[in-house]
Parts: structure tokens; sequence; C-alpha cells
């Protein structure tokens, strides 16, 4: 007996907020029947001596280590700016008349 319903589908629709014709419904049921089938067929030939995987050849971390460098003086960065006030860039204000 089929696990997915098509009120299944629809309920999940919602949850979704997905709207789905009946078209839809249709194929998807199917789909998604035949996917919790396959999940099932691998679970029963999953056991508990076979490690986990997630994936097939092993992963090394490949990013350079993170060392502070130069770096620029306050008065550097403010320099250039178009408005600056009390060691910080100024901007105008742009959520003002929304609160």
């Amino acid at each position: 007996m089929s696990e997915i319903t098509p009120d299944l589908v629809r309920h999940l629709g919602v949850l979704a907020r997905i709207q789905l014709n009946d078209d839809e419904v249709s194929r998807l049921t199917g789909q998604l029947d035949a996917i919790v089938d396959n999940i099932a067929k691998v679970s029963e030939v999953a056991t508990d001596d076979i490690v986990a995987t997630s994936h097939p050849i092993p992963l090394s971390n490949v990013f350079r280590p993170d060392v502070v460098g130069e770096t620029l003086t306050h008065e550097q960065v403010l320099q250039n700016a178009p408005d600056a006030a009390d060691g910080r860039f100024r901007v105008t204000a742009i959520l003002g008349e929304e609160q």
C-alpha cells in the first residue's frame, strides 16, 4: 500500500505554501511515493557495521591559515569617506520613515 496519498501531497503543498493543481498532485504523488520506496530499500540494506560517510573520498581543508597582516589606521580608513563622525562612517538613515 502506498504511503504517499494525494491528500498528503496537498497537505505538504499547504505547509510549503505551494499551490498545486490536480495534475501536479497526481504527478507528485507518484514521484514522492517512488522516493519513499527507494529510501526504504536503502534502509533495509544499511547495517550498523558500515561506517556512515558524507563523501566517498577523504577531504582536507584547503584554506590558508588566518594570519593578521598589515592593517590601515583609523585615519587612513576614514580619509576618503564622504562624511564621518565620531570615528565612524556617517550615512543617511534608510529606515527612519518606517520606524
